[in-house]
């Protein structure tokens, strides 16, 4: 009986050294069903063959982009008769945050020997519900899902960090810290170089019902995750809504924003400069107003917006009870 199925990206940064461990832990699990792709667009066929072993857990072992695109095939493929199996992700990505939303830390063969143990109970207490992101208006055509996205200089510094800092080697910690003081230079100490990451531009964002803010932000974020980074967990009561944090690009907002993340405090009480809101449609629109969502990169149609709105919600598996 297959208790777990493992949808595997052999090409992702973190299973370059991980896969062989992952398929010595596979070969002495027989209820451990492995299924490898060699790229995302193999994603959809992974899961078409996934669902005929009927799994009682789908894990996924990848990066930022395998998670999103196979939850984008999962809600949208309809692979599966009925509702999918609940999803877990091992701690295999850059950033990682949908794993530590769902308590998935340190080392992924744990993570996985976890996951089989919960798959072999009832499961009942471990499975929690989110809603994903569904967005729209891009380039790329059909919409695609996450749970994380960020915009405006938050987008901008994503890819500095990609483009800039990755490449050294670094382990992802350090590189996020240098990342950190790099934006810290540019916006708050207002130090202009080419090494370091660019301005934000003016941009429009409406959240439908709750009107509308236009100006250069900082920091846009876009979730349905209950844990963000630093451990803030602003996300925990959003009652199937998007969640906003949208920071404007002064040095006092941005200090604001960042000695309340610091400390767990972020959105429990109003701060100037600091927006934070909920609802159930956002549009983004600007000059340059790519976003990223859950690591993959997105820029809307020519003169065009994107559109974010809620799933219905999604099982997954939480490694915590």
């Amino acid at each position: 009986m297959v208790e777990v199925a493992l949808l595997s990206n052999p090409r992702s940064t973190g299973n370059k050294h991980l896969l062989p461990r992952v398929r010595s832990f596979c070969a002495q699990h027989s209820e451990v069903f492995h299924y490898e792709v060699e790229s995302v667009e193999q994603i959809g066929e992974a899961l078409r063959t996934i669902a005929r072993v009927k799994p009682k857990v789908l894990v996924v072992n990848g990066g930022d982009g395998t998670v999103q695109a196979a939850l984008t095939e999962l809600y949208l493929g309809g692979h599966f008769d009925g509702s999918p199996p609940p999803v877990a992700v091992l701690p295999n990505g850059k950033t990682n945050l949908i794993a530590l939303d769902l308590g998935a830390v340190g080392d992924p063969i744990d993570a996985l020997k976890r996951v089989l143990e919960i798959a072999r109970s009832d499961m009942g207490d471990h499975v929690v519900v989110r809603e994903l992101i569904a967005l729209s208006g891009h380039e790329t055509g059909k919409p695609v899902l996450g749970m994380f996205l960020g915009g405006a200089g938050l987008a901008d510094s994503i890819l500095y960090c990609r483009n800039k800092i990755y490449p050294l080697g670094l382990p992802n910690g350090l590189s996020h810290v240098i990342t950190a003081i790099a934006v810290m230079m540019a916006l708050v100490l207002n130090i202009r170089a080419a090494f370091l990451p660019p301005r934000a531009t003016q941009m429009k964002v409406t959240m439908v019902r709750q009107g509308q803010l236009q100006g250069k932000f900082a920091v846009l974020i876009v979730t349905t995750l209950h844990r963000l980074l630093l451990g803030s967990d602003i996300g925990r009561t959003t009652n199937g809504m998007l969640q906003m944090i949208a920071v404007e690009q002064t040095p006092m907002a941005l200090l604001r924003a960042l000695g309340a993340s610091l400390f767990g405090m972020i959105g429990r009480n109003r701060m100037q400069g600091v927006h934070i809101q909920q609802g159930d449609e956002i549009r983004i629109e600007g000059d340059r107003s790519s976003v990223i969502l859950d690591g993959e990169i997105f820029q809307p149609v020519a003169g065009g917006v994107l559109v974010l709105k809620p799933t219905a919600p999604v099982s997954f598996v939480k490694l915590a009870a």
